[in-house]
This record gives structure tokens, sequence and C-alpha cells, in this order.
């Protein structure tokens, strides 16, 4: 989990300024759902993306 942090930090928020809260949730919500659960590479999953697992997986 600490790693995860760490990456989430430096990935998504570091340097970052946001001028309201909506705009943080919409940035921390896009980074998990959209960039980190679908297109970041894992090395759990030989380095490719979940989604191209998944598709590789099931073809």
């Amino acid at each position: 989990m600490e790693s995860w942090n760490h990456n989430f930090k430096v990935e998504a928020i570091h340097g970052e300024r946001f001028l309201t809260r909506s705009d943080t949730k919409y940035q921390v919500f896009h980074n998990i759902e959209v960039y980190y659960n679908h297109k970041r590479r894992h090395s759990t999953l030989s380095y490719v993306s979940p989604e191209n697992f998944e598709a590789k997986k099931v073809a």
C-alpha cells in the first residue's frame, strides 16, 4: 500500500494545484478508475495493462 500511495502522489497529484475540492475528487477518480485500473502496466501482469491482460485472457 505504501508503494501505491507513493506512485499515486508522484503520478497524479504532486505539484498540482486544485482550485476546488470537486477538481481534486475528479482528478483522484480519473487517475484511479481510468488510468491506474485500466491503462497502467503492472509488474504482476507481466508488464501489460489490466485491459490488455483481460483481453488476452478472454481471447
